[in-house]
């Protein structure tokens, strides 16, 4: 299905946050040929800050953990809207890869993910059908819950 991503933001009633900023000594993102990659982006809404911190399966449920990584899918969206003036420039997002700050005894890393996979698809229709690795860690920067990072082909 051929998608306008500007339009279907609006018709899902998403408004994508400012694409935010370095925490560090790296850039948000880098292109190399067709290929765009992004930073880890982590669950952090501008107006709240992180929504929410520690160990899913512990101080933090799945559900809340998807919450998470649906975020962290946002800030991706928005740190490609802002490297390339619009969403439209977005052949195929190639692989998007989650990470999870889980507890010892969780192992639904695969299900908080679906948070960021089905946002992005929801968004960009077929061009955000993508491969995935989804990865239990022991932690993330600020102790964030989730970090996602993507790889997308643009023209």
């Amino acid at each position: 299905m051929a998608t306008d991503p500007a339009q279907r933001l609006q018709e899902l009633g998403i408004t994508l946050p400012p694409a935010p900023g370095s925490a560090g000594a790296y850039a948000q993102t880098i292109s190399a040929g067709d290929l765009l990659y992004t930073a880890g982006q982590i669950a952090v809404d501008g107006d709240r800050g992180l929504i929410a911190t520690g160990k899913v399966g512990l101080e933090v449920d799945a559900d809340t953990a998807r919450a998470c990584a649906r975020q962290c899918g946002l800030n991706v969206l928005a740190q490609l809207n802002h490297a390339l003036g619009g969403l439209d420039r977005v052949v195929r997002v190639v692989k998007l890869t989650v990470f999870v700050a889980s507890a010892p005894a969780f192992t639904q890393q695969p299900a908080v993910a679906d948070g960021a996979s089905e946002l992005i698809a929801e968004v960009l229709g077929d061009a955000g059908v993508h491969t995935r690795a989804a990865v239990g860690v022991a932690a993330l920067p600020l102790d964030s819950p989730v970090e996602v990072e993507a790889t997308v082909q643009v023209r």
